[in-house]
Order: C-alpha cells, then structure tokens, then sequence
C-alpha cells in the first residue's frame, strides 16, 4: 500500500533523513521498514550523521547510505551547498523527514526534492508541502510511535513496532575471536553491563553498584562480565572491571559501534542505565535490565518484551525532570538497591542457570 495522499506522484526514488542519536535511530526502525513496505519498488537513500550510519548498516529496507558529514565535506555554507548539489544529482522525487530541525527541512527544500514530508516543528512550516502537525497524545507516547506516526497521518500502513539492527556473519565470528583473545570460554555465560550515559551523570546509577551487581553474577553465574561504553567511558570502564576483579572485561571506547553490537548480540543479559546501547540490546532481542532514573521510559523506554525496567518513581516529585545533572542528592539512581537489580537480572535468566 502507498502512501494515499502520493498516489498520483512518482516515488522511484525516496530520501529519508534519519534522526541524530543511535538510540533515536534506533527507535525510527520500524518507520523505515514501514517506508519499505509501502514502497517495494523504491530506490530508498538514508541521509545520516556519521555517528549513526552503523545503525543501518545490511539494513534490507535501505538501499543507499549518504553520511551527513558536517565536520568535513559538509561543514559550513560551502558544504551545505556541496551536499544539496548531490542531492540534487539523484533526482528525488520524496524526501521524508523523521529529523524534525528547521535544516533538514531546508536541506530537502534546497535540494529541489519536489515532495517534502514531516512534522511542523520548528517554524518549517513553509519548506514543506506534506506538512503533519503532531497532537499531544503522540508527543506524549513512545518515540517509536511518533515515528511511525508521521507516516500512518500520511496514510501508510505500520509495519510491526519491533526494533531491528542487522548483523552479517562475518562481524559475529569477528565477537568470537574477540571473546577467544580475551580469554574467555566459548561456552561461558556473558552479561553485558552498560554503567555510563551520554550528557550528563544522572541518567548513570552509581558505578560501586555496577561493581557489586557484576561480583554478584560472576559468583551466582559463573558468568564473565563485559563492559560496554563509549569514548569518555574507559575510566569508568577500567575502575569497574579492577575493582570487579577476575571475569571482568572493560571494552569502553575499546570496539567499534558495530562490534559492540556483535558481542552484545552474544550475551545473555544486558544491564543498563538509559542510553543507545539500551536500545541496542532491544534490538537484538537480548533480555535486558533498564535502569531507569530521570528520564522517561513511556518516551524512550526498551521496546523488548523481555526487559525489565527498575525505577523508583516516587523518588522525586520532579521526574521524570530529564535533567543531565541532579540538582539535589540523585535520589531518583540512589534509591535502587543492587539486589533488586539483580533479582531482576537473574529473572531474564533460563532457569538452572545459577550455581
């Protein structure tokens, strides 16, 4: 089924401009495969930053990725220029737009593409033709459906609401050798452990917890534990898996994205505080713990089945506040207790497991 209101127009070629942070893009999964299934003959091109292009990397929905380089080829007004000049070159005849800035409106604009879709934020109302306007149930639901939303307005049929990342052979025997040089058996149990979040420190429960969580299931597992961030995280990663001791391995900053995706794709459970490695693990389908404190889990919350939120949502009268940093005494992350997080861990568990 086509979009109703393009019907009549030619849709060979269509632009999707992704959202900015892996965890969002993520989440635009669904709206991508439902793009897919509304236009199976369409040539379909993804713009994106580079940070989240391995997000869509061997994606079957997507047959092009175009990075949105601002800090080189397309920096500054000669690089907005240069990257609507190539745009222009294909030709496109839709551009979808689940970025919702002023620019992507003006880059779709620039770029001559004669069909412009996406939601009036942002005062760029003018720069589209197919202009939806969001109501306040969707800006209070799941980001997933907000994605998903634009495209329903326009008169497409949902695909399911499920996450989906795409890993290819090769990048899982490339985990295994990884896990072999780490010393790690090929049959031990793995959790993986995501202690750190981006802007800002009171999305991230207290890291002596993490380390004591992770004592926890080395004993009761015989599990190894992996560390998982980003750059900025090694510290973190480092004090974690020293103080831990042995069946602790930090890979901070230490694989690619796309690696940490193959090796999360190995564990058995994943424990973490809100972040795009959350959404990761849900789209692998890997059973998950989410750590939940200032942030809001209806928005941007796992969509997993099997995951496991552990909040304390009485904790403050301010949240979810989204703030990077707590004003007061965190009490929102101090408040959950290693035991709770841990029975919670051991639930997503075959049972049999423990020692």
């Amino acid at each position: 089924m086509a979009l109703t209101r393009f019907a009549h127009v030619p849709t060979r070629r269509i632009l999707i401009r992704s959202a900015n942070w892996v965890g969002d893009a993520i989440m635009s999964t669904p709206a991508i495969q439902t793009v897919r299934k509304g236009f199976p003959q369409a040539h379909i091109t993804l713009l994106a930053k580079p940070w989240v292009m391995p997000v869509f990397a061997h994606n079957p929905h997507v047959d092009r990725l175009m990075v949105y380089d601002r800090q080189d080829r397309h920096k500054g007004p000669m690089g907005l220029w240069r990257l609507t000049r190539e745009l222009r070159e294909v030709d496109y005849d839709l551009a979808i737009l689940f970025q919702n800035a002023f620019e992507a409106a003006l880059i779709a604009w620039m770029a001559r593409i004669p069909h412009r879709l996406g939601f009036t934020t942002d005062g760029r109302s003018l720069l589209l033709n197919h202009r939806m306007r969001s109501w306040p149930g969707l800006k209070k639901g799941h980001l997933v459906d907000y994605y998903l939303g634009l495209l329903t307005e326009a008169g497409l049929t949902p695909a399911q609401r499920r996450l989906k990342l795409f890993l290819v052979d090769s990048e899982r025997r490339t985990a295994g050798q990884q896990l072999k040089d780490l010393g790690i058996p090929e049959d031990a149990p793995l959790i993986g452990i995501n202690p750190g979040a981006t802007y800002g420190t009171a999305k991230r429960w207290p890291s002596e917890r993490f380390i004591a969580l992770s004592r926890r299931l080395i004993a009761a597992l015989g599990a190894h534990v992996l560390v998982f961030g980003g750059p900025g995280e090694t510290d973190l990663g480092d004090r974690i898996a020293t103080a831990t001791g042995h069946g602790c391995v930090n890979l901070c900053n230490r694989t690619s994205l796309r690696e940490a995706m193959a090796l999360i794709d190995r564990c058995k459970a994943f424990v973490t505080n809100d972040s795009g490695l959350m959404h990761v693990a849900a789209a692998l389908d890997v059973p998950l713990v989410a750590i939940i404190g200032p942030t809001d889990a209806v928005a941007t919350g796992p969509v997993l089945e099997a995951a496991r939120l552990v909040q304390q949502k009485d904790a403050c009268d301010q949240a979810p506040c989204l703030r990077p940093h707590c004003p007061i005494d965190h009490r929102c992350m101090t408040r959950i207790d290693v035991d709770t997080v841990y029975q919670a861990t051991l639930s997503l568990m075959p049972s049999g497991e423990c020692r």
